[in-house]
Formats: structure tokens, sequence, C-alpha cells
């Protein structure tokens, strides 16, 4: 655990926070104090979880009872879901911190046999979702002096992956609105970064993560030569969320390995 205790007294929504990076999240920021608000969809059991480990990290860092965790069940890509979200959250005091976290992933899928409700859903889960969750937290920012958002894209934003269009277009677009909305309401006292994770260990990698093969071709391409802990990204959100980064918006930062480095030229084959 984190020793300091940056988020004292502030409130923090984690989008996709009852499972792996979204946890770690949510884990990271009770651990500095804050008190935590989580959504899952269905993922009751895992979220119970979820808000036990988060008021253990409270007690020890000394924020209990003051801090408080709730879960809420509850669709991303459902804006009537999640503005009652909003409204509820915003009922019983005010918001600091947005993490935009809750992602998908659609089946591989050859681009020319592009499945459109997948590509629709995965879209709407991913980025729409996020721009609506950010809309909604940045007109409370702007009454109450200003706020943090920090969206989780993927190394994705920028190096392309074939097979699975709609992530990689949601990831590029995520790149953009954070960029958007940080030039925005840079003078409202409003920062909007993001985090552009590799390869991590988490339930939505299981396929590979799982399997010493696979997952060595994928470490394979990474330069540091293995996969993130979800707590080296939530590190990563911890810190852009803080006050350490006051001066810092519009930027994706990529917690990756060097998986954004172009890999293959680690051995130069070009002149």
């Amino acid at each position: 655990m984190h020793p300091a205790t940056r988020f004292t007294g502030q409130r923090a929504l984690v989008t996709g926070g009852s499972r792996g990076i979204g946890r770690a999240i949510a884990e990271r920021l009770a651990a500095e104090g804050a008190s935590v608000v989580i959504t899952h969809l269905r993922d009751g059991e895992a979220a119970r979880e979820t808000l036990a480990r988060l008021d253990a990290l409270s007690a020890v860092c000394g924020a209990a009872p003051q801090a408080t965790h709730v879960a809420e069940d509850a669709d991303v890509a459902d804006a009537e879901a999640m503005d009652g979200v909003f409204t509820r959250l915003l009922a019983e005091g005010r918001l600091d911190i947005l993490i935009n976290n809750a992602g998908i992933q659609a089946p591989e899928t050859a681009s020319d046999r592009l499945v459109l409700a997948d590509f629709e859903r995965v879209v709407a889960v991913n980025l729409t979702a996020a721009a609506f969750c950010a809309a909604r937290a940045i007109r409370h920012f702007l009454a109450h002096g200003g706020g943090t958002i920090v969206n989780v894209s993927s190394v994705h934003e920028i190096v392309p992956k074939p097979g699975y269009l709609s992530y990689s277009v949601a990831k590029g677009g995520l790149g953009n609105l954070t960029r958007t909305l940080a030039l925005e309401y840079a003078a409202h006292g409003i920062r909007v970064n993001a985090v552009g994770p590799g390869a991590t260990v988490t339930g939505m990698n299981k396929a590979w993560t799982d399997d010493p093969v696979r997952r060595a071709a994928v470490e394979s391409h990474i330069p540091m030569g293995r996969t993130a802990d979800p707590k080296e990204i939530a590190t990563a959100v911890a810190f852009l969320a803080s006050s350490d980064a006051t001066y810092i918006t519009g930027q994706t930062l990529m917690v990756c390995g060097g998986l954004s480095l172009y890999a293959d030229f680690a051995q130069n084959w070009a002149s």
C-alpha cells in the first residue's frame, strides 16, 4: 500500500471497478484516502469483494470512517442508467475524480467480416460511454471549481490491432476524446488525461495469460519482456489523478513495457 494520502476527502467514480485494472485503480485510490464509487454490470459477488477490500484499505490508511465506498450495478453504455448513477452519487456530495475504465473487446474477426452489432457494442462501451460520463462529470466540475478525468485507453490507441477493428477504433477515439476535452476545459480547472496499458494480466486477456505458449508469444514483442500487473496501471492512473500532476493535461501516458516503441526495431534492420 502507498503510504501517502493524496486523495483524502476526495470522491472518485471508477467505471468497471469490480475486477482487473478497474479494481486495482479503486484500491489504489482508497489506499490513499478517497471515497470510491465503482460501477459493474451484473458482477455482484466481485463488486462486494472489491468493496470489502476498499473498506479494509481505508481503515489501514486512516481514512475510515470518513471514506465510504459504493457499488452501482449499471451498464455504462446505457445513458439513462448512468445518468441515474450520477444523480445518486451527486445527491450525496461532490465528485472530484472520474476514471473511465470500463471496457470490452469483441472476439477476433477479420475486418472484412465485421459484425456490426459487435462493433457498435464495443464502441458504445469503450468510447461513447466515456464521452457521456465525461460530459456528466464536467457539468458538475464546472459548478464546483474543477476536477480530474483519467481515461483508461490502450496501447492500441496508437498501435493498430488487426482483427480487432472495433477495439482499435474505440481506443483511438478515446485518445482524441481525451485531448479534445482537455483543450476545451483547461481554463476551467479541469484536467483530462489517459493511461494506455499494454499487455496486462486481466480477465479480458485470460485466453493468452493462462496459456504459457501464447503468453510467451505476446511477451516476445514487449521490450521489457513481461506483461503488466494491474497495480502498475493503477499507479499511473493515481499519479495523473493526483495533485502531483497539476500541470499535465491532454496526455496519454503509455504504460506498456515499451510496446509502443516499435519493438521490432530493437535490433535495427534498416539504415
